[in-house]
């Protein structure tokens, strides 16, 4: 039996970092893409580009890995491996609720801000252009 996730997606907020009891962690959100699919054929836009479905996952990372985050913002791509782990809670009312996240073991960054100053402040090195 295993729980192995691999992610390689852009990152969809800053993230965020709190401390509990002395434990560092950092949450944030990853977008993940791929073609769309119909009968068994990729679906097309008028101008023949394929259309992407979108995939959002909650990603969660803890003391030393939470802290290399902090050179983490918004729109990088990043390479994550880890595990899902689902969480079951009530809230005020009553009702039962489920979250799911990625508890990240590994995360790779593919793509760096560039350095204030270059052409275009806060655009990316990566190959694609950022969706969001």
């Amino acid at each position: 039996m295993t729980n192995i996730v691999i992610l390689s997606g852009n990152v969809g907020q800053d993230p965020e970092t709190n401390t509990y009891d002395r434990t560092q962690v950092t949450r944030f959100s990853m977008a993940t893409s791929r073609p769309r699919y119909s009968d068994g054929e990729i679906v097309r836009d008028k101008d023949g580009r394929a259309e992407q479905e979108t995939e959002w996952h909650r990603v969660v990372a803890f003391n030393g890995l939470a802290k290399s985050l902090r050179k983490c913002v918004k729109g990088m791509r990043v390479l994550v491996v880890g595990r899902n782990k689902t969480t079951k809670w009530t809230d005020k009312d009553g009702a039962t609720h489920y979250t799911t996240e990625v508890v990240a073991e590994r995360i790779e960054f593919l793509s760096w801000p560039k350095p204030k100053g270059e052409n275009d402040e806060g655009s990316f090195n990566g190959d694609d252009d950022i969706p969001f």
